[in-house]
């Protein structure tokens, strides 16, 4: 009997743990994922408290909590009311649908408001600072360039191949993809989206995952690092940029560039009154040094011959 009911303890192992160990999350390597029911895998973001769903990409917001957390806690699922030493690091707070909050504060009460990419869009201030909504980003910008190689890429097939790139590796939908320009060795992408339907990916979260990947820092579980092709050329990046354009203009104080206005022109008028003031000062020694020649001339005219 013991023997038997060994073999029937090996299968259920057996099949239990390629079961268990396929229960990871593809999109996202720091979600925690456990098995908690035959065939059903849950995975969950440490630094939030809702679970991640791995067939598109994870909002920028869950993302940016999860960097807060140490690299070795998030192996871990941390409970929500666990409390780790943050000071100094911006965590962003979420709300539960993964967007971020439109006012953000860090640990010393500073506070700032946020667009929809979570970039900063006003000056900080206190906690009474009001953040009415949260701005939508519509447009992004994204520069590039790439190592030179010795052959030659042409625009229409570099479009292609990073049109392909972004749908099929971010789930980002090809109209979302206003336009590509290629100009070797800088390559601009604009990304547009004026409103996002739910089903869609952000660009905000395509832009942070690319970023990543550029960086040889992955968000994707398989931590594979990011190859781009190009007719079967690899297109080797080199240098990146992002830009953020919201549906209403930053808010930033106006008082720093009346400052710095203010400056420029007290520098100007400072400078051109030392110029007049050098101007009329040589004149002056000049109009003198003259006079004092003509009257010297004067003198040794009239004074009286000795011989």
């Amino acid at each position: 009997m013991e023997p038997l009911f060994g073999v029937v303890l090996g299968l259920i192992l057996a099949v239990a743990s390629p079961a268990h160990g396929s229960c990871t999350c593809a999109t996202n390597k720091w979600a925690a994922c456990a098995q908690d029911g035959p065939g059903n895998c849950t995975c969950r973001l440490a630094g939030s408290d809702h679970p991640v769903d791995c067939s598109t990409l994870t909002s920028k917001c869950f993302l940016m909590k999860a960097e807060m957390i140490p690299l070795k806690e998030k192996r871990l699922w941390r409970p929500p009311h666990a409390v780790s030493d943050g000071d100094g690091i911006y965590n962003p707070d979420c709300e539960d649908s993964g967007v971020f909050k439109a006012r953000q504060c860090n640990q010393s009460s500073t506070c700032w408001c946020v667009n929809t990419a979570g970039v900063r869009r006003t000056e900080k201030g206190g906690r009474s600072l009001n953040c009415s909504e949260l701005v939508r980003t519509r447009w992004i910008y994204i520069e590039l360039t790439h190592k030179r190689s010795s052959n030659a890429f042409h625009a229409p097939d570099v479009a292609k191949a990073l049109t392909q790139l972004f749908e099929s590796r971010y789930k980002l939908h090809p109209k979302y993809i206003a336009a590509i320009k290629y100009d070797p060795p800088l390559i601009q992408i604009r990304l547009d989206q004026n409103k996002k339907p739910r089903w869609d990916v952000d660009i905000a979260d395509v832009a942070y995952y690319f970023e990543k990947d550029v960086n040889n820092d992955s968000v994707f579980h398989s931590n594979s690092k990011l190859i781009v092709l190009v007719n079967g050329d690899a297109l080797a990046i080199e240098k990146l940029w992002i830009y953020y354009v919201d549906e209403k203009p930053p808010e930033f104080c106006m008082r720093q560039l009346a400052a710095g206005i203010s400056a420029v022109v007290t520098v100007v008028v400072l400078t051109a009154g030392i110029g007049i003031t050098v101007l009329l000062v040589l004149r002056w020694l000049r109009t003198r040094t003259y006079k004092k020649f003509e009257c010297k001339e004067m003198r040794e005219i009239k004074a009286p011959s000795l011989e």
